[in-house]
């Protein structure tokens, strides 16, 4: 199905400086360091008094985030994905390797979450609710998770440019959309949606390093 890809598209370097930067961000967040509480507290505050204003773009931002961008849905999303690469591929092995990478996310975020435990913003006149704690945000890393992968896919596959070219605009707009969306509800401090989209990034560079080490050991070498 995959022909082979012109280079290595998640390299160790990217995958270690991904890595570096959300075990710094991880240990800032749960060390509680002062200048980070200030920036998330600051910008918090600012978003939610725009929230509470703009009651209209609040209602649009709590449907963007509860069906359009939610995590159920974006699972369902991979999940699809998944059932079309072995109904007209045949390709069991990358529909696996791709619902157990967004398992395995998911057990990863919702790890963190617990152990890092940290309380999500409370105000007094809220404008939505979210259960768990914190960081990372689950609706960013979710996102990342799997338009990252599905991006990959499309490369890896030999999509047209044109297709590819939509797609990334696609997810972009859905992962940095979501991020600013729950800020802007005030479920989330800043540094948690960076933290969803550095650690979804890093699931999805891990994830591909496995699928081409896996692949290379099935004896198919890149040129």
């Amino acid at each position: 199905m995959f022909p082979p890809p012109d280079d290595r598209p998640a390299p160790l370097l990217t995958t270690a400086v991904l890595a570096l930067s959300s075990a710094l961000l991880l240990a800032l967040v749960a060390g509680e360091w002062p200048p980070l509480v200030a920036v998330d507290e600051g910008i918090a505050d600012a978003t939610h008094r725009w929230a509470v204003a703009d009651h209209g773009t609040t209602q649009v931002l709590r449907v963007l985030a509860d069906w359009v961008w939610d995590p159920l849905t974006m699972r369902l999303l991979c999940a699809a994905v998944a059932v079309w690469l072995v109904w007209r591929h045949s390709a069991w092995r990358t529909a696996l390797w791709l619902a157990l990478t967004c398992a395995l996310g998911t057990a990863a975020q919702q790890s963190l979450k617990a152990a890092v435990d940290r309380p999500r913003p409370a105000w007094p006149d809220p404008v939505d609710s979210a259960p768990y704690a914190a960081f990372p945000s689950g609706h960013a890393m979710t996102a990342t998770v799997v338009c990252g992968l599905l991006l990959w896919l499309l490369h890896r596959c030999g999509a047209g440019p044109a297709l590819r070219r939509t797609a990334l605009v696609a997810a972009v707009v859905s992962v940095l959309g979501v991020g600013l969306t729950r800020v802007w509800l005030g479920v989330h401090w800043p540094s948690d949606v960076v933290g969803g989209w550095l650690l979804g990034a890093l699931v999805v560079a891990l994830a591909v390093l496995a699928y081409e080490w896996a692949r290379d050991r099935r004896g198919h070498p890149h040129p």
